[in-house]
């Protein structure tokens, strides 16, 4: 019988993954079960691999401004949602100051409100890039970083819940993200509960009350969006649609990266729109697209609309 005493393996990677999760309280045992498992560590998902490739990242996001428009359809189920969760909705922004109406945009877009069910198993995806990517461009290195973190992230969840690992699956979209908020396994520690000891992120109640800590940890944002100082979003939408097309790397906030890449800047100039581009950042935290962010304030606002004319 293997003794399973220590984080020896072939893979150099596994080794990392090992020693990471046992600093942090997981058994030497469960570490080389799970990273040892066929079912976990030898399947592979094929339609991850395919899908994260520059060129269908390119895609998604070219289609990402038809996204934002489809989903103005949906307002009134976010209105429905917004009044039906109404009681978790206020404890979510009375805690954390984040708009309910932001919230429900943000659930909306990566899930339709829950109604989008994830078909992967999270583990697996990390795990196929991990193996598959090598690490010399900035943009491999980053993802075999990323994955390795997240594998980790998903042997302690499952470790500190008392799951076997052939038995740890997290539903999970293609990319890994998990649960109607789709997060990442690596921010599980952003995960709150309306009124159980532990979150599920795949009720509504405690993905409303994820998202806002999330926002509220990781993005500051603490003081609820004053949407009528926000003149004509669809506008401001439309513009910035406009100007992204005309313009190579452009953000709708920023100047320049960490690493020094330089963007067309949709926002610098333009004092009026300074309100906005601070929220638009703090979007931008839980998913980094210039579309993405502001399509969820226009839904925001425009559900906003909805509440108040109702």
């Amino acid at each position: 019988m293997a003794k399973y005493d220590n984080c020896q393996f072939k893979n150099p990677d596994y080794t990392d993954i090992c020693e990471r999760v046992v600093k942090h309280g997981v058994s030497y045992r469960y570490a080389n079960k799970f990273l040892l498992s066929y079912f976990k560590t030898q399947k592979f998902d094929e339609i991850t691999w395919k899908y994260i490739q520059p060129s269908k990242i390119k895609y998604h996001r070219e289609k990402e401004k038809k996204a934002n428009n489809v989903l103005l359809g949906y307002v009134p189920k976010m209105v429905a949602n917004l009044k039906e969760y109404k009681d978790v909705y206020d404890a979510a922004e009375k805690k954390y100051g984040v708009n309910r109406e932001i919230i429900a945009a943000i659930l909306l877009k990566e899930t339709k409100l829950g109604r989008i069910k994830p078909t992967h198993d999270a583990f697996i995806v990390f795990n196929t890039i991990l193996t598959r990517t090598n690490p010399k461009t900035s943009r491999e290195k980053w993802l075999h970083k990323m994955s390795k973190t997240n594998m980790a992230a998903i042997i302690e969840h499952c470790y500190k819940k008392g799951v076997k690992p052939e038995q740890c699956i997290l539903p999970s979209s293609y990319a890994g993200a998990v649960g109607i908020p789709q997060f990442m396994p690596n921010s599980f520690v952003y995960a709150d509960s309306y009124k159980r000891d532990v979150a599920d992120l795949n009720t509504m109640e405690d993905a409303i009350m994820s998202v806002a800590k999330f926002l509220h940890k990781k993005a500051g944002f603490d003081t609820l969006m004053d949407f009528s100082k926000i003149e004509d979003i669809a506008k401001i939408e439309e513009d910035w649609y406009e100007y992204a097309y005309r313009h190579d790397n452009a953000s709708f906030v920023y100047e320049k990266s960490r690493s020094g890449k330089v963007y067309s800047c949709f926002t610098k100039d333009s004092p009026e729109l300074e309100y906005l581009k601070n929220y638009v950042k703090k979007i931008m935290r839980y998913n980094n697209s210039s579309n993405y962010a502001i399509g969820v304030i226009r839904l925001a606002y425009e559900a906003h609309k909805g509440l108040k004319e109702e």
